[in-house]
Formats: C-alpha cells, structure tokens, sequence
C-alpha cells in the first residue's frame, strides 16, 4: 500500500509538472478588428502555433502596444515605424513602452503616394514642384501613423505638409476614398489595397491613379530613412495588372510588419513561437496571403526595439543574420 501511494504521489506531481508546462504555453495575441492586417496575421499566426504545441488565442484589440508592454498580452503585430515609436516614446506616442521586444519581422507592407494620373506627377520631383497647387490627405485623426509614412515620401521629394494644402481625413481609407472622391489630390495607398481599386475606377475619365515614383538616390533615401528609419524603397516596373502601375513603374516604399513581445515571456514560448513562424511559410501563406512575401533570412533587420531573448536564440541557430 505504501508503495501504491508512492506511486500515486509521483503520478500527481507528474501531472502537476505537465499542467504547469501546458499553462506555461498559453499565449494571448492582440490582432485588430476584423479584417484588418493585424487580424488577419493574428489568425494565421495563432494556427502555427497551435500546431506546435502553443496555445495561442486572439484577442482584436485596438491600441494594444502598451497592454504588451504591460503584459496584459502576450504577442501583438505592429509595423515597424509605430514599433519603435512605441519603444522610444516618440512619433505617435507620448511615453515610453520599454518593456516591449521584437520577436521578428513577418513580411514587409508595400505602399506609397498616389494622384490623379492626368496631374502628371511621376516623380518626386513633380510633387515637389506643383506642391503648393496640391490638396494632400493630413491628420488621419483615427490612424495616427499614416502622417508619417506620408511625411517620408514628402522629404524624400524635398518639401513638408506645409507645402500642400492640407486636407484632414479621418483614418487611411478615408484618405484613399477623398482621392476617389476628388477631395484631395494626393494620399497614400497600399498596393492592391481594394480602396485604392475603387477609387481608381471613380477617377476612370482622369486616367485612374499613379503611384508618385519616390526618388532613390542615396540622398532621397537618406531623406526618406531620417522620418522611417525602419523604412526602405523598392522599384516596381509598370504593370497593367496593377494599379498606380498601368502608366509607368514607380519607387514606392516598404515598412516592415513586426510581431511583438513583452520582455517577461518565457523565452522557451518565444523561441517556439518564432520557429514556427520562420519555418511554417507555407501554412501561414495559406492562411493569409500577405506571408507569401515572408523571408525567414530577413526576419532579424536592425531596430530600435530590442529583440527578445528567444528570438534571438531561434536567429543564432538557424543561421539568420541579426541587425542588418
């Protein structure tokens, strides 16, 4: 009997041990609203992780940066711009978040400015040039971030807000819909956003939309990386299948989309949840589109947020350079 209940004992605490270790892989992942990147990346995400063994469960939340770094959550997607905002307390945000960590890029956003084709504006300098005869989309009161990736283009053209008539939307579709709408002149417009198709079509008789060419000398790119240091450009040559390319090709610009941590999670989670990020390309893809354009050897770029312990040890292992 004394050697039953021994038994029994270690049974228990066997259970004990393994109850603990499957708490242990819990995770939350904030995600915006339905239908947002956010969102969409959450659930992909979360269903890579539930195949390794990490219960992850979504959370669409809004303005979630600083629940992560008060640990109210555990993971959450940011672009790389506001990221670091967050971190530093700057740009967008009033206070530091210092306890967040980058756990990896997950694949870069492709967007850029955007006009009316019949205003001829191919190039940076023809924004730069006509810019006090222009209506631009300012303020985005409910996607506070946007500004700034417009205020990239604008000095990598050499001029500022100020040099436009400035127009206030409310959030980035409204900026997108305004162009439509003819309310303003320019705006920015992710590529193959379904806004920017619409708004496209509206302007038909107008020749449709074309992406703004922004310049890629290595003094308009130095321009462009003092307002988005995470930010860089990529040329894309004319396309009739795609819009703001049918005319002519463009150098618009890139931001990273970044999955974020908080400094306290277990760096075994972490190192999990980033291995299988890195290494489940093809279910991610299926999942959401947008991971096709995932790079597991570019996960680890330079940034002001510091990576997370586990990350980096997933980095080190598979051989993915860090910081450059």
């Amino acid at each position: 009997m004394k050697h039953l209940r021994s038994i029994a004992c270690g049974t228990v605490a066997a259970m004990a041990l393994a109850a603990g270790a499957a708490e242990a892989q819990v995770v939350t992942i904030a995600t915006g609203a339905q239908g947002s990147v956010a969102y969409s990346s959450g659930q992909a995400v979360a269903r890579v992780a539930n195949d390794v063994g990490i219960t992850a469960r979504t959370q669409p939340l809004v303005g979630y940066l600083p629940l992560i770094n008060s640990g109210e959550v555990d993971f959450g997607f940011s672009n790389g711009v506001e990221a670091a905002f967050a971190y530093t307390g700057t740009g967008n945000y009033d206070r530091e978040n210092p306890n967040m960590r980058l756990a990896g890029v997950m694949f870069p956003l492709t967007t850029g400015l955007m006009a009316p084709c019949d205003l001829g504006l191919k190039t940076a300098a023809d924004l730069a040039a006509k810019a006090s005869e222009l209506r631009i989309a300012s303020e985005y009161t409910s996607s506070t971030i946007i500004p700034y990736y417009i205020q990239g283009g604008l000095a990598n053209a050499g001029v500022s807000y100020d040099d436009f008539q400035k127009v206030p939307v409310a959030s980035f579709v409204d900026g997108i819909n305004a162009l439509g709408d003819g309310l303003v002149d320019v705006a920015l417009v992710s590529l193959n956003a379904g806004a920017g198709q619409q708004a496209a079509v509206q302007l038909k008789g107008r020749g449709g939309l074309c992406y703004i060419s922004l310049d890629d000398s290595d003094e308009g790119v130095a321009a462009f990386k003092g307002q988005l240091a995470s930010g860089w450009l990529v040329p894309f040559k004319q396309n009739p299948d795609i819009n703001g390319l049918q005319e002519h090709g463009a150098t618009i610009m890139r931001i990273p989309w970044v999955l974020l941590t908080n400094a306290e999670v277990d760096e075994e989670t972490v190192y999990t949840l980033v291995k299988s990020v890195a290494e489940g390309k093809e279910a991610l893809t299926e999942a959401f589109g947008l991971f096709r354009l995932a790079d597991a050897q570019k996960m680890a770029p330079a940034s002001e947020v510091p990576y997370h312990p586990g990350a980096l040890r997933y980095f080190e292992e598979a051989g993915i350079p860090v910081g450059e």
